[in-house]
């Protein structure tokens, strides 16, 4: 019995290894193959839908070279490009030295409260776009609360600007933040000792290190500007811009050629923005080294009382936008009934789709945020941790990338080419929540994947090394060693899907169907329709129900990264 014993067992464990190199592959190989499949499905065969409608040579479709040569000389089409180059351009304008200004308070200096203000101005991100549009027309509207200030109404060039101001301030910030939050103490050191003032300082140390972050957050605000609709839709008035003519050729007219020439127009500024930012990348030298020491603001006064005084005005800016629309939310009748009353959250009789859009907003959230982080997370591991299949792995990560440079606007237009096409098999799915959901995880991948990205690519080598020794499966490391460690990334993944997926409008807006219509969607619908307050009130859910689940989020995150997280703790000496 002995004997048998001794035999079989070489056999068996040779079995095991077997099983477990079986088991990794079919988890590599499988699992990369199948988001490759994914990827195509969702980002390249759409866009290559929206090149392959504007250049077909069928009149019925994009009515080729000469329609797009008869589009692109006429003037009415050069009118749209140059408002939109100019609002784009005048935004950014604004906007970036603002918010570089507001997180250098919130980096460089000692003012009180930092986490109050960072989250007051964080705030437009929680809402769609056009919530800011429909506040300024109840502030500066016709019969707008602070109507006399104005010589004119809000409508036209100046409204668009300060509603995209507001809408992309944020955007904008997290870009600036992240780069002020960077900074070797050795270099001001350095500088003070060698009598340098502090604007000698900021130009030769804080503006070089800080300088791609600034022109990456320029375009980034020219961009989602260019390509943004819901502004110009609500204060635009006879103004009008590329995007907004996208929309109404493809909604209002069914003009879908004339709309996949403008997307493809609206890809430009994307692609070039990615490209140069790229470029500037690779260039910028590293603004940390492994000997560096955090640096921290030495007091000032008079600096910190200037600082102070630019942050609380933004702040109270914001607070007054999104004040003034939660408060029209809760008029009865403006201007003539200022009661307040619940009247315009019933939603009944309207055009938006009442609260059958905002269930359907929550579902997609949900789902995005849940199916998404899963999928990216996963995809990211297999990227980063996996060797072997270098040409897949290459085409994955190029995919990945494409729609950071992909406006949502077009994402959508490629979307409604593709999968609307009467002889493709997926069409089955148009007009269905799950595409909606396909196309807001393929819209918003690329931060995600970066995101899991780069907490994967701080975790040690030798994790997997050591499973292999041990002959543990892969994918059983992957779900008790990676996702443990790196909980804090994906539950950011997770809130940043979830937000996204509540407040997009730009890709949704040619994918639904009266079944499966959106929150922000029908915020769109019921302005149209002229129930502002009822676009205010679900604009008003859509900020409440995306802050809730954050706040949640953030309190859930605690006990489960106690747990998870554990290896963190140091552990008391005896």
């Amino acid at each position: 019995m002995g004997l048998s014993m001794s035999v079989s067992s070489p056999s068996a464990k040779a079995g095991a290894r077997a099983g477990v190199a079986l088991g990794d592959r079919v988890f590599v190989v499988g699992g990369k193959a199948l988001l490759l499949v994914l990827l195509l499905l969702a980002v390249l065969l759409p866009l290559l839908a929206i090149f392959w409608r504007g250049f077909s040579g069928d009149a019925g479709q994009g009515g080729g070279l000469q329609a797009a040569g008869e589009l692109f000389a006429s003037a009415h089409f050069r009118w749209l490009i140059g408002n939109s180059l100019t609002v784009g351009l005048s935004v950014a304008l604004i906007v970036v030295p603002l918010a570089y200004l507001f997180a250098y308070a919130l980096q460089r200096t000692l003012i009180p409260a930092k986490g109050l203000w960072r989250g007051i101005s964080l705030l437009p991100l929680l809402a769609p776009s056009m919530l800011p549009a429909i506040a300024l027309v109840y502030l500066f509207g016709n019969q707008g609360l602070l109507r006399g200030l104005l010589n004119d109404n809000i409508y036209g060039f100046w409204g668009i600007v300060l509603g995209e101001a507001i809408y992309t301030f944020p955007h904008a910030l997290m870009i600036l933040l992240s780069a002020l939050s960077l900074a070797d103490a050795r270099l001001f050191d350095a500088a003070s000792s060698m009598g340098a003032g502090p604007w000698r300082t900021f130009r030769s140390i804080t503006w070089p290190a800080t300088r791609q972050a600034v022109f990456a957050a320029f375009c980034l605000v020219f961009t989602l500007t260019i390509t943004d609709f819901g502004v110009p839709v609500v204060v635009g008035g006879d103004y009008q811009v590329l995007a907004l003519e996208a929309y109404k050729a493809v909604v209002g007219q069914q003009q879908f050629g004339r709309g996949a020439l403008i997307g493809m127009v609206l890809l430009v500024p994307a692609l070039l923005s990615f490209a140069v930012d790229a470029w500037l990348r690779r260039r910028q030298s590293q603004a940390m080294s492994g000997r560096a020491e955090a640096f921290v603001p030495s007091p000032s006064r008079a600096r910190d009382a200037v600082f102070l005084v630019l942050v609380l005005v933004v702040c109270a800016a914001l607070l007054a936008v999104i004040g003034m629309a939660v408060y029209a939310s809760l008029v009865t009748f403006w201007p003539y009934n200022l009661t307040l009353s619940f009247k315009h959250y019933l939603f009944e009789d309207t055009a938006g789709g009442g609260w059958l859009a905002y269930r359907n907003s929550v579902t997609l959230a949900l789902c995005s945020a849940l199916i998404g982080s899963l999928v990216i997370f996963t995809g990211a591991y297999l990227m980063e941790k996996t060797h072997g299949q270098r040409l897949l792995t290459q085409s994955l990560r190029l995919l990945s990338f494409i729609p950071m440079a992909v406006p949502g606007l077009v994402l959508g237009l490629g979307y409604v080419f593709f999968f609307n096409l009467p002889g493709n098999p997926l069409h089955v799915f148009y007009g269905s929540l799950s595409l909606l959901v396909l196309c807001t995880i393929a819209h918003y991948l690329t931060t995600a994947q970066m995101t899991a990205s780069t907490a994967l690519r701080q975790l040690d080598g030798e994790f997997e090394a050591a499973a292999l020794s041990l002959k543990a499966p892969l994918y059983r490391h992957f779900l008790r060693v990676s996702v443990p460690i790196c909980l804090p990334a994906l539950l950011d993944i997770v809130r940043y899907l979830f937000v996204s997926a509540m407040t997009t409008v730009s890709a949704a807006i040619f994918l639904y169907s009266p079944d499966t219509i959106l929150a922000a969607v029908a915020v769109l619908n019921m302005d149209d329709a002229g129930n502002v307050g009822g676009a205010a009130a679900m604009s008003t859910l859509i900020l409440l129900t995306s802050a809730s689940a954050s706040l949640l989020l953030a309190a859930a995150s605690r006990g489960l990264l106690r747990r998870s997280q554990a290896w963190r703790q140091r552990t008391p000496m005896p």
